[in-house]
């Protein structure tokens, strides 16, 4: 019997899966290449951005720490500018990038997709090469050829077979793994996608609330130095009244703390909610609170922790929870308090305040997850600078009121605010990270 024919044909099954490598056409290699190419040239220009926020950051503390006076408040003004300016561009680039990242990934997964269509094919055309062949048993196989070594051929190609097949199952299970890390990644890229437009609306917001304010403080004292101390003596002013009405009612609150309801203390269950954490003042009785009791109601007493931060700056939330509320004292002309302000409750039985923002990035009632953006740092309500305000209360202790339910105060009575018996106000340090 002439078996030249039978292994020609097994030959001829086997050799297309063992030179099949799943090639890439020369245009989608190009098209990755230059893509990646546009990346790099994007994380460039980020590095360069970054290095002229620091710049803007540096100038900002220095004139933030001198005298207040018009030209120093103009002069705020206008490095903020320039440093939102930078954020946006740098966030215009994280979009552009974000977006080559996503066409990269495109080209990527169909590339994964054709190998493994063309890895299923072969495994197919092997598979039903001996289905046919296994019809015929070994020693069938034996007796049909004349020469053993003919026999020995015809075996060892069977043998190749099972061998390629075996490696081509697993080639195929690799690539199914990794089209779906690709898939999975690109999912991500395009939700980071989503929250820069947000952000990059959101810091367009705070230029939009910069230019207003400049215009508005220029409007109000006409230029004069004179009128600007005025001003400041006048917001002060009501800032005493309104707080001292408040701490006034507060402490006449009646709340029992249940240490079981909340974390012990020295658990770390927040992260910090800024990504570059300058602490400026602490919670409690500290020598500022001490030094300006005028400040906090007649109460030589800080209900907070304070960070100090540029004008436009992500409030991060510190630990997943759901928004309670949100409000504007600066929405009543007069109401020099918290400015615009969000409140969080958290599983674990405490509440988060974060005040005087300039960009409120949540709504009530929304979910919010760790390290999502809720929020930008801003200079609003009675404030020394730009900088966020971060309380902590026992949440069942807390409550949203308006402040002419507290008591009547001058030109603040629809404004709303969080209002918490003493014992509910919680330090801070106590939750962050060492």
């Amino acid at each position: 019997m002439n078996t030249r024919p039978l292994v020609a044909l097994i030959i001829g099954v086997l050799l297309p899966p063992l030179l099949f490598s799943s090639p890439i056409s020369a245009e989608a290699v190009s098209e990755i290449d230059k893509l990646r190419n546009e990346i790099e040239a994007r994380n460039d220009r980020l590095a360069q951005i970054e290095a002229e926020i620091a710049k803007y950051n540096s100038e900002l503390t220095e004139v933030g720490a001198e005298k207040k006076t018009l030209q120093s408040a103009i002069n705020q003004l206008e490095l903020e500018r320039k440093k939102v300016n930078a954020e946006i561009s740098k966030t215009e680039n994280q979009i552009t990038s974000t977006d080559l990242e996503i066409n990269k990934l495109i080209l990527e997964i169909s590339r994964t997709q054709k190998d493994i269509d063309n890895t299923q094919a072969g495994i197919g055309s092997m598979i039903r090469s001996e289905y046919k062949a296994g019809d015929e048993s070994l020693i069938e196989l034996l007796l049909s050829h004349e020469k053993l070594s003919e026999f020995w051929s015809t075996f060892e190609a069977h043998e190749n077979i099972r061998d390629t097949l075996a490696t081509k199952v697993s080639e195929l299970s690799s690539f199914r793994v990794l089209l779906e890390e690709k898939r999975d990644e690109n999912e991500s890229k395009r939700n980071r996608l989503s929250s820069l437009k947000n952000q990059y609306s959101d810091q367009n917001q705070v230029l939009t609330n910069n230019k207003k304010e400049q215009a508005e403080l220029l409007e109000i004292t006409k230029s004069e130095e004179r009128n600007y101390q005025q001003l400041l003596a006048s917001q002060e002013q009501a800032r005493e009244q309104v707080l001292k009405e408040l701490r006034d009612f507060e402490s006449k609150l009646q709340f029992i703390l249940d240490p079981n309801t909340i974390p012990s203390p020295g658990t770390q269950v927040f992260s910090w909610p800024l990504a570059n954490v300058i602490i400026t003042q602490y919670f409690g009785g500290t020598e500022f609170a001490a030094r300006n009791a005028s400040v906090y109601g007649g109460r030589a007493y800080h209900p907070g922790v304070d960070f100090g931060a540029p004008r436009g700056t992500a409030i991060m939330a510190p630990l997943t929870g759901t928004v309670r509320a949100t409000g504007n004292t600066d929405a009543v002309p007069g109401c020099y308090s918290w400015g615009k302000w969000t409140l969080i409750d958290h599983a674990n039985g405490l509440t988060t305040l974060y005040a005087h923002q300039d960009v409120i990035a949540v709504s009530p009632g929304q979910k919010v997850s760790t390290g999502e953006v809720i929020g930008y740092v801003g200079n609003t309500g009675y404030s020394t600078g730009p900088h966020l305000h971060f309380t902590v209360y026992a949440k069942d202790g807390v409550n949203v009121r308006k402040f002419n339910e507290i008591k009547t105060v001058t030109s603040c009575g629809p404004a709303s605010t969080p209002v918490a018996a003493i014992e509910a106000y919680i330090d801070p340090m106590l939750y962050l990270p060492k």
